[in-house]
Protein backbone atom coordinates (compact mmCIF):
# COMPACT_ATOMS: atom_id res chain seq x y z
CA UNK A 1 0.00 0.00 0.00
CA UNK A 2 2.97 2.54 1.01
CA UNK A 3 4.00 1.86 -2.27
CA UNK A 4 0.71 2.56 -4.33
CA UNK A 5 0.66 5.75 -2.41
CA UNK A 6 4.25 7.22 -3.21
CA UNK A 7 3.38 6.24 -7.13
CA UNK A 8 0.42 8.47 -7.02
CA UNK A 9 2.02 11.33 -5.19
CA UNK A 10 4.62 11.03 -7.82
CA UNK A 11 2.36 11.03 -10.49
CA UNK A 12 0.84 14.16 -8.50
CA UNK A 13 3.99 15.91 -8.60
CA UNK A 14 4.61 15.44 -11.95
CA UNK A 15 0.65 16.21 -13.21
CA UNK A 16 1.97 19.51 -11.44
CA UNK A 17 5.15 20.08 -12.93
CA UNK A 18 4.22 19.37 -16.69
CA UNK A 19 0.55 21.37 -15.82
CA UNK A 20 2.29 24.58 -14.36
CA UNK A 21 0.81 24.29 -11.74
CA UNK A 22 0.88 27.61 -9.35
CA UNK A 23 -0.78 26.92 -6.55
CA UNK A 24 -0.22 23.57 -4.21
CA UNK A 25 -1.67 23.52 -1.08
CA UNK A 26 -1.94 20.46 1.92
CA UNK A 27 -5.34 20.00 4.03
CA UNK A 28 -6.48 17.96 6.58
CA UNK A 29 -10.18 16.45 6.54
CA UNK A 30 -13.03 15.02 9.23
CA UNK A 31 -16.48 14.22 8.65
CA UNK A 32 -19.41 11.59 8.91
CA UNK A 33 -19.83 8.36 6.07
CA UNK A 34 -23.14 6.99 5.61
CA UNK A 35 -23.04 3.65 3.63
CA UNK A 36 -25.05 0.12 2.58
CA UNK A 37 -23.87 -2.70 0.77
CA UNK A 38 -25.39 -3.28 -2.15
CA UNK A 39 -26.33 -6.71 -2.86
CA UNK A 40 -26.81 -7.55 1.04
CA UNK A 41 -30.99 -8.15 0.84
CA UNK A 42 -31.51 -4.61 2.83
CA UNK A 43 -32.21 -1.17 1.92
CA UNK A 44 -31.23 2.18 3.09
CA UNK A 45 -28.21 4.21 4.00
CA UNK A 46 -28.29 3.09 7.73
CA UNK A 47 -24.38 2.44 8.63
CA UNK A 48 -23.32 5.66 9.76
CA UNK A 49 -19.42 5.88 11.03
CA UNK A 50 -16.62 8.70 11.15
CA UNK A 51 -13.75 9.55 8.11
CA UNK A 52 -10.79 11.96 8.13
CA UNK A 53 -7.65 12.12 6.67
CA UNK A 54 -5.07 14.54 4.67
CA UNK A 55 -4.52 15.62 0.77
CA UNK A 56 -2.70 17.86 -1.30
CA UNK A 57 -4.77 20.36 -3.53
CA UNK A 58 -3.14 21.53 -7.27
CA UNK A 59 -4.65 24.21 -9.31
CA UNK A 60 -3.48 24.39 -12.82
CA UNK A 61 -4.02 27.87 -13.07
CA UNK A 62 -4.41 31.60 -11.14
CA UNK A 63 -8.48 31.45 -11.11
CA UNK A 64 -8.57 27.24 -10.32
CA UNK A 65 -10.63 26.53 -13.15
CA UNK A 66 -9.34 22.82 -13.65
CA UNK A 67 -7.65 21.42 -10.50
CA UNK A 68 -6.79 17.98 -8.74
CA UNK A 69 -6.49 16.48 -5.42
CA UNK A 70 -4.60 13.47 -3.87
CA UNK A 71 -5.71 12.45 -0.62
CA UNK A 72 -4.81 9.50 2.27
CA UNK A 73 -8.51 8.59 4.22
CA UNK A 74 -9.51 6.60 6.44
CA UNK A 75 -13.71 5.56 6.34
CA UNK A 76 -15.55 3.30 8.33
CA UNK A 77 -17.85 1.68 5.48
CA UNK A 78 -20.63 -1.25 6.22
CA UNK A 79 -23.87 -1.86 6.65
CA UNK A 80 -26.54 -2.05 9.87
CA UNK A 81 -29.86 -3.37 10.52
CA UNK A 82 -31.98 -3.28 13.11
CA UNK A 83 -34.89 -5.67 13.29
CA UNK A 84 -37.01 -4.02 16.15
CA UNK A 85 -37.18 -0.50 13.86
CA UNK A 86 -37.50 -2.10 10.27
CA UNK A 87 -39.17 -3.92 8.44
CA UNK A 88 -36.18 -6.45 6.97
CA UNK A 89 -35.48 -9.93 7.96
CA UNK A 90 -32.16 -9.83 10.13
CA UNK A 91 -29.90 -8.06 12.67
CA UNK A 92 -27.10 -7.10 11.42
CA UNK A 93 -23.86 -4.35 12.66
CA UNK A 94 -20.61 -4.70 10.59
CA UNK A 95 -18.14 -2.40 9.96
CA UNK A 96 -15.76 -2.55 7.15
CA UNK A 97 -12.16 -0.48 7.74
CA UNK A 98 -10.77 1.06 5.06
CA UNK A 99 -7.86 3.34 3.76
CA UNK A 100 -9.08 5.30 0.73
CA UNK A 101 -6.48 7.02 -1.90
CA UNK A 102 -8.56 8.96 -3.83
CA UNK A 103 -7.20 11.35 -7.15
CA UNK A 104 -9.95 13.71 -8.23
CA UNK A 105 -10.58 15.66 -11.02
CA UNK A 106 -11.97 19.29 -10.51
CA UNK A 107 -13.93 21.71 -11.97
CA UNK A 108 -14.76 25.27 -10.84
CA UNK A 109 -17.74 27.11 -11.49
CA UNK A 110 -16.31 30.77 -12.58
CA UNK A 111 -19.58 32.41 -10.97
CA UNK A 112 -20.44 30.27 -7.42
CA UNK A 113 -16.96 28.93 -7.03
CA UNK A 114 -18.79 25.53 -6.93
CA UNK A 115 -15.98 22.55 -7.75
CA UNK A 116 -17.49 19.51 -9.37
CA UNK A 117 -15.23 16.56 -9.28
CA UNK A 118 -14.75 13.12 -10.30
CA UNK A 119 -12.21 10.33 -10.04
CA UNK A 120 -11.05 6.71 -8.83
CA UNK A 121 -10.75 5.95 -5.05
CA UNK A 122 -8.92 2.98 -4.28
CA UNK A 123 -9.47 1.35 -1.33
CA UNK A 124 -7.38 -1.34 0.72
CA UNK A 125 -9.72 -3.43 4.08
CA UNK A 126 -7.61 -3.48 6.62
CA UNK A 127 -9.70 -4.90 9.01
CA UNK A 128 -12.24 -8.19 8.51
CA UNK A 129 -15.30 -7.99 9.99
CA UNK A 130 -16.03 -9.63 13.40
CA UNK A 131 -19.76 -9.09 13.58
CA UNK A 132 -22.17 -11.67 14.33
CA UNK A 133 -25.85 -11.83 12.54
CA UNK A 134 -28.99 -12.45 14.13
CA UNK A 135 -31.69 -13.77 11.81
CA UNK A 136 -35.92 -14.60 12.27
CA UNK A 137 -36.47 -18.50 11.67
CA UNK A 138 -38.56 -19.06 9.03
CA UNK A 139 -36.99 -16.34 6.52
CA UNK A 140 -33.95 -15.63 4.07
CA UNK A 141 -30.63 -15.36 5.57
CA UNK A 142 -26.92 -14.83 4.71
CA UNK A 143 -24.67 -17.32 5.30
CA UNK A 144 -22.66 -16.30 8.33
CA UNK A 145 -19.52 -18.91 8.12
CA UNK A 146 -17.68 -16.95 5.80
CA UNK A 147 -18.14 -13.06 6.05
CA UNK A 148 -14.59 -12.28 4.66
CA UNK A 149 -14.50 -9.74 2.04
CA UNK A 150 -12.09 -8.68 -0.66
CA UNK A 151 -8.82 -6.69 0.44
CA UNK A 152 -8.98 -4.34 -2.92
CA UNK A 153 -11.44 -2.32 -3.89
CA UNK A 154 -12.13 0.05 -6.60
CA UNK A 155 -14.51 2.91 -6.95
CA UNK A 156 -15.82 5.73 -8.75
CA UNK A 157 -16.34 8.84 -6.76
CA UNK A 158 -18.45 12.10 -7.38
CA UNK A 159 -17.71 14.97 -5.11
CA UNK A 160 -18.90 18.80 -4.87
CA UNK A 161 -16.62 21.05 -3.00
CA UNK A 162 -17.23 24.84 -1.81
CA UNK A 163 -15.84 27.37 0.77
CA UNK A 164 -17.89 28.07 3.63
CA UNK A 165 -15.27 30.87 5.10
CA UNK A 166 -11.65 31.73 4.24
CA UNK A 167 -10.02 28.22 4.60
CA UNK A 168 -12.63 26.22 5.64
CA UNK A 169 -14.36 24.06 2.65
CA UNK A 170 -17.27 21.19 2.86
CA UNK A 171 -17.51 18.14 0.70
CA UNK A 172 -20.05 15.92 -0.40
CA UNK A 173 -19.01 13.08 -1.96
CA UNK A 174 -20.90 9.73 -3.20
CA UNK A 175 -18.79 6.71 -4.04
CA UNK A 176 -19.90 3.21 -5.62
CA UNK A 177 -17.62 0.38 -5.79
CA UNK A 178 -16.95 -0.74 -9.68
CA UNK A 179 -16.57 -4.29 -9.14
CA UNK A 180 -17.93 -6.72 -6.48
CA UNK A 181 -15.85 -6.56 -2.76
CA UNK A 182 -17.60 -10.04 -1.91
CA UNK A 183 -18.63 -12.72 -4.57
CA UNK A 184 -21.30 -15.22 -4.31
CA UNK A 185 -22.71 -14.22 -0.79
CA UNK A 186 -25.22 -16.99 -0.76
CA UNK A 187 -28.63 -16.52 1.00
CA UNK A 188 -30.95 -19.28 2.31
CA UNK A 189 -34.81 -19.48 2.41
CA UNK A 190 -36.35 -22.35 3.25
CA UNK A 191 -34.77 -24.64 0.86
CA UNK A 192 -34.58 -21.66 -1.72
CA UNK A 193 -30.67 -20.32 -2.26
CA UNK A 194 -29.46 -17.54 -4.40
CA UNK A 195 -26.04 -15.54 -4.38
CA UNK A 196 -25.53 -12.18 -4.60
CA UNK A 197 -22.17 -10.05 -5.34
CA UNK A 198 -21.68 -7.64 -3.01
CA UNK A 199 -20.47 -3.67 -3.39
CA UNK A 200 -19.63 -0.98 -1.41
CA UNK A 201 -22.06 2.39 -1.28
CA UNK A 202 -21.03 5.20 0.77
CA UNK A 203 -21.58 9.34 1.43
CA UNK A 204 -19.02 10.92 2.82
CA UNK A 205 -20.33 14.69 4.62
CA UNK A 206 -16.45 16.43 5.49
CA UNK A 207 -15.21 19.58 6.71
CA UNK A 208 -12.05 20.52 4.49
CA UNK A 209 -9.49 22.69 6.28
CA UNK A 210 -6.82 24.25 3.79
CA UNK A 211 -3.49 25.53 4.68
CA UNK A 212 -1.89 28.49 3.11
CA UNK A 213 -3.55 31.66 1.74
CA UNK A 214 -7.69 31.34 1.30
CA UNK A 215 -8.26 31.67 -2.02
CA UNK A 216 -9.88 34.34 -3.89
CA UNK A 217 -12.90 34.18 -6.04
CA UNK A 218 -12.56 35.47 -9.64
CA UNK A 219 -14.94 38.07 -8.96
CA UNK A 220 -12.92 39.64 -6.41
CA UNK A 221 -9.72 39.20 -7.98
CA UNK A 222 -10.92 41.02 -11.53
CA UNK A 223 -12.03 43.53 -9.28
CA UNK A 224 -8.69 44.05 -7.84
CA UNK A 225 -7.09 44.35 -11.22
CA UNK A 226 -10.18 46.76 -12.37
CA UNK A 227 -8.87 50.13 -12.92
CA UNK A 228 -10.46 52.90 -11.18
CA UNK A 229 -13.37 54.19 -12.88
CA UNK A 230 -14.54 57.34 -10.29
CA UNK A 231 -14.63 60.74 -11.56
CA UNK A 232 -11.50 62.20 -13.51
CA UNK A 233 -10.22 65.67 -11.74
CA UNK A 234 -10.98 68.41 -14.32
CA UNK A 235 -8.43 69.89 -16.17
CA UNK A 236 -9.04 74.36 -17.07
CA UNK A 237 -6.89 75.01 -19.94
CA UNK A 238 -5.99 78.95 -19.95
CA UNK A 239 -6.27 80.84 -23.67
CA UNK A 240 -4.02 83.22 -24.12
CA UNK A 241 -4.53 86.84 -24.69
Amino acid sequence: MRKRAAILLTLLASAAITGRAQFINAYVTGGAITSQIEGDELKGFNRWWFTGGVGAFVRFDQEGTWSMSVEADYAGRGVYNNLHTSQNLYNIDMVLHYVDIPVTVFFKDPFGGLRIGLGPVYGRLVQQPHDTIQCRPSYFFPDTTDMAFLKNDLSLAGELRFTIWNNLQLSVRYQHSLFPVKKGWTFTEGEHQWQNDCYNQSVMFRLIWQFGEPERSNHKRSQAHKPHSGNKPKVTVRRRR
